[in-house]
C-alpha cells in the first residue's frame, strides 16, 4: 500500500500477518515503597517524614493489619507454610514438571511435599504454583469470605486515606501506562501471539520485580488491587537472584521491538 493511503509499511505489514509485531513497552515496577506502602508503615519512616503532622502510631497500626492480612491469606490460600522454603522466581519456572493431572480431588495435604526437591517433589511444586495461578485469576473476591472482604476494603480505604491516596495514585499510573485498553495487558509470555500484539500499534505491559518471596508478592497484588493490571506470569522474586539477574520468562519477545521502562 502506498504511503498516500495514510498507512505507513510497516502498519501495512502488521496488518497483513507477516509476523511483524508491533512495539511492546514494558514497564517494570519495584513492589514496596513504590506501588504500595508497608515497611515504611510498620517501621514509622513514612510518618515521621512529615515532621509531626501524621499520626505516628496510627500507620504502624495499619502496617501491622496488612502484615496480618498478607500472612493469614498466603498460609489459609496460598500454601505458603508449604512452600516458604521453596521460593522461585515466578510461578511458571516449574511448569515443564506438572502432567496436568487434575487436581480437584487432590489432598495437598497429604502429598509429602519436601527436601530432596526432586523431580518428584518438583511435580507437587508445580501443582501448587498452577492452583495459586488460578486464584490470582478468580480474584480474593471469589476466595475470601465477606467479612474478610469488608475487613481488607475497610483496612485499603484507611490507608489510601493516611497515605494521601498513594495507593490509588499508584494504581492510576499503572492503569495508564497499561494504556487506554486495559485488555493489552498480557503477560510477556504470550505477548507475540495474542491478537492484540498483532492488531494494536503498540503493546503495554506491567512487570513486577520485587526483592521479596513469590508468593506474598503475588498476595500483596491481590490485595493491593493490582491483579487486574499486573498478571501473575509477570510477578518475579528477586530475592535470592537479586533484581539485575533474575531469570525472566521472556517467551519470543525480541529486544528491537520492547522499550524496557523501569522504576525501582
Amino acid at each position: 500500500m502506498s504511503a498516500a493511503s495514510g498507512t505507513s509499511e510497516e502498519e501495512t505489514r502488521v496488518s497483513s500477518g507477516d509476523n511483524i509485531h508491533p512495539r511492546l513497552d514494558v514497564y517494570i515496577w519495584d513492589m514496596d515503597e513504590t506501588l504500595i506502602l508497608l515497611n515504611s508503615l510498620l517501621k514509622s519512616s513514612y510518618a515521621e517524614a512529615f515532621n509531626g503532622l501524621k499520626d505516628v502510631q496510627k500507620g504502624v497500626e495499619l502496617g501491622k493489619m496488612w502484615e496480618n492480612l498478607i500472612l493469614q491469606l498466603c498460609d489459609d490460600h496460598f500454601f505458603y507454610e508449604q512452600i516458604e522454603s521453596y521460593n522461585k522466581p515466578f510461578l511458571d519456572v516449574l511448569s515443564k514438571y506438572d502432567d496436568g493431572k487434575d487436581l480437584s480431588d487432590y489432598d495437598f495435604n497429604q502429598d509429602e511435599l519436601g527436601p530432596p526437591l526432586d523431580d518428584a517433589n518438583k511435580r507437587k511444586l508445580a501443582y501448587r504454583h498452577r492452583i495459586i495461578a488460578e486464584k490470582y485469576l478468580q480474584g480474593l473476591h471469589n476466595i475470601l469470605d465477606q467479612e474478610t472482604i469488608k475487613v481488607w476494603n475497610n483496612l485499603y480505604n484507611k490507608t489510601d486515606e493516611y497515605t494521601d491516596k498513594w495507593l490509588s495514585s499508584a494504581r492510576a499510573c499503572l492503569t495508564e501506562c497499561s494504556g487506554e485498553n486495559k485488555d493489552v495487558v498480557s503477560s510477556i509470555t504470550y505477548a507475540n501471539t495474542s491478537t492484540d500484539s498483532i492488531n494494536a500499534k503498540h503493546h503495554h505491559v506491567n512487570v513486577l520485580v520485587t526483592a521479596g518471596s513469590l508468593i506474598p508478592s503475588l498476595v500483596k497484588c491481590l490485595l493491593f488491587h493490582l491483579d487486574s493490571l499486573i498478571t501473575h506470569g509477570n510477578v518475579y522474586s528477586s530475592w535470592k537472584w537479586g533484581k539485575f539477574n533474575v531469570p525472566m520468562d521472556q517467551g519470543s519477545l525480541q529486544p528491537s521491538q520492547c522499550s524496557l521502562l523501569c522504576n525501582w
